[in-house]
């Protein structure tokens, strides 16, 4: 009967029985908790993610796992802290452009896996994964992917001699500053690329890409290059200034994707979530975004550096007009896809992700309760359930001022969510708690060659 009822089901909403779901990823590089209109952005007017949030599920507890970009991506791609693959430094931060390293190829990247399943597998974006023109394997076409169109890294890597000093956090940008190479598949079609179309020319190709394998399910990783300074928009009009313009350009894009979903008929079979790879960079003043009410932006594990927005939509799967305050992370996305794409985890190595289905879904809670916080090789934070517990704290940017904390600094953030009131001396039995959830973190942990060293390659490609 229980059978029956199910067939029926996915008859009325106009699926197969047995038809694996399109998973398509979204992700912005340095938006803020507080930079859309869902999240509280005052200015910024971002109607279709606060229409996709409104049809969907809104997570107020998810977060990026990395307070910088590199080490983040790595995590969504593998299911695991960046620890574990070596994508992570405690002085270069993220892969710089001269470096020779990447992601391991033992690495098993969810395009990876999700080709096993018989899924189309594509990346639009910003890769930052290793940069292939030094070394070829570290394409993302050599990590799963059937299709590519983007850039090897941020897009302020390939400054020219006219850029000046400031040229990152300036309002009136000049695209002679830069020479941000734009590669189609494992050619390099544009240099320099110009930014000021990216986001449009980015939309275009993930729309090509939806088309051309809607008869097969899917998965889709659109990695916006954006709001990442420099800024480039190709229309101009918000209130809140370039940055603002910029923001709304993402947010046109994603409802030209929803809109492509449903006109091909894909959008119940389809679950797009929507998030950023770390806080806002709030060093870049007004060319920077907004954290809201958290504290501090990227670089930092202070909330502010890695709670970002998440957003889900799956029609029919995902209920409607939710508020989700359970935690979750972007890890969480390799294990949930995986699951609903009905393969098998990995079983030679620890995933650290959660099955998110049971929350998605809201037939149940979440699987996470507990989270870590690292700042390059450095364990910096946990978290377990309400309550937060730093062991260091220290700037986001500027000079070492890294302080150890015994005990514990302890901030209860469903109270206080911008960690202003350190309530360790009412609860040592909760610091003693998180104590022990660290213990068995870091007994899981083996220590690996870091990939993000700052070498220059010595050979070609």
């Amino acid at each position: 009967m229980k059978t029956v009822l199910l067939l029926a089901l996915s008859l009325m909403l106009g699926l197969r029985a047995d038809a694996k779901p399109n998973i398509i990823i979204i992700l912005a590089d340095d938006l803020g908790y507080g930079d859309l209109g869902c999240y509280g952005h005052p200015s910024i007017r971002t109607p279709r993610l606060d229409r996709m949030a409104a049809e969907g599920m809104r997570f107020t507890d998810f977060y990026a796992t990395a307070e910088v970009c590199t080490p983040s991506r790595a995590a969504l791609l593998t299911g695991r802290y960046p620890i574990r693959s070596g994508m992570c430094h405690d002085r270069f931060r993220v892969l710089r452009r001269e470096a020779i390293g990447g992601l391991p190829a033992e690495e098993i990247t969810l395009a990876e896996a999700l080709k096993k399943q018989g899924y189309a597998t594509g990346m639009v974006g910003k890769w930052h994964l290793g940069n292939y023109e030094n070394v070829a394997a570290h394409h993302p076409m050599r990590h799963g992917f059937d299709f590519y169109f983007g850039l090897p890294h941020s897009n302020d890597m390939n400054p020219t001699p006219a850029a000046p000093r400031d040229a990152t956090r300036r309002l009136d940008q000049n695209p002679e500053w830069w020479a941000a190479p734009l590669y189609l598949g494992e050619k390099k079609v544009e240099c320099p690329a110009d930014q000021s179309t990216l986001t449009r020319r980015y939309t275009e190709q993930a729309l090509k890409f939806i088309r051309d394998n809607k008869e097969r399910p899917f998965f889709l990783y659109y990695a916006h290059t954006f709001p990442h300074v420099p800024l480039f928009a190709s229309q101009k009009g918000s209130p809140r200034g370039l940055y603002g313009d910029v923001v709304e350009e993402i947010d046109w894009s994603v409802g030209q994707l929803l809109d492509a979903l449903q006109r091909e008929g894909l959008d119940k079979n389809t679950l797009v979530f929507f998030t950023s790879d770390n806080g806002p960079w709030l060093t870049m003043g007004l060319a920077g975004g907004s954290a809201g009410l958290l504290r501090d932006g990227k670089g930092s594990t202070f909330e502010g550096g890695m709670r970002v927005p998440g957003i889900a939509w799956w029609p029919g799967r995902v209920p409607s007009g939710v508020v989700n305050r359970e935690l979750a992370c972007t890890m969480d996305l390799f294990v949930t896809a995986l699951t609903l794409a009905g393969a098998e985890l990995p079983r030679d190595r620890v995933i650290d992700g959660v099955d998110m289905t049971p929350v998605l879904t809201g037939t149940g809670t979440s699987n996470r309760d507990v989270f870590f916080y690292y700042r390059g090789t450095q364990l910096f934070a946990a978290r377990k359930g309400r309550f937060k517990a730093h062991f260091l704290t220290r700037a986001a940017y500027g000079k070492d001022d890294t302080q150890r904390h015994d005990p514990p600094l302890l901030y209860d953030l469903l109270s206080d969510p911008s960690e202003q009131f350190n309530v360790a001396a009412q609860y040592p039995e909760v610091i003693a708690e998180i104590m022990r959830e660290v213990e068995r973190h870091r007994a899981t942990v083996q220590p690996v060659k870091s990939q993000l060293e700052e070498t220059v390659a010595q050979s070609p490609k």
